[in-house]
């Protein structure tokens, strides 16, 4: 299917989500990832990246890999692009749980995703750093071409 030309634009929205939970320390994309996005194929622009607690955790980090399509088991598929600490949450029947957008400062009044555009079949896949009680939702909006 032809992408939309002059100027292209995304043809069909997309959002698609993962649950993490349990850690894994490897910082070259091995062992056990969740994969929250892959693109088209033509390939997709990403608009946001979202994470929300799900109940009471500790702190952690969330690393963001992007994968070539191919097996996360070869290091060489993966790259980790970025990486984002998640502070200590407590539920809350009566208080909204902190919301997390991962961006980037590009300069004093922008900030942009860490990952704007995916070639087809490519893949966003995360870890988090220490394994947590209740997990992460990642959630990803985006859209292919």
């Amino acid at each position: 299917m032809a992408a939309n030309t002059i100027p292209i634009f995304p043809l069909t929205p997309k959002v698609s989500w993962g649950n993490v939970a349990t850690a894994n320390t490897a910082k070259d994309g091995t062992g056990t990832v969740v994969t929250v996005f892959t693109a088209g194929t033509n390939g997709s622009k990403i608009d946001q990246i979202k994470v929300r607690a799900l109940g009471t955790n500790v702190a952690t980090v969330l690393r963001i890999f992007i994968n070539n399509g191919s097996t996360n088991a070869t290091a060489s598929n993966n790259s980790l692009i970025h990486e984002v600490t998640i502070a200590s949450t407590t539920l809350s029947e009566v208080a909204a749980l902190v919301d997390n957008d991962v961006t980037i400062t590009k300069n004093t009044t922008e900030t942009v995703v860490p990952i704007p555009y995916l070639p087809a079949g490519y893949k966003i896949n995360i870890t988090i750093g220490t394994t947590v009680a209740a997990g992460l939702q990642v959630t990803v909006h985006g859209a292919d071409y």
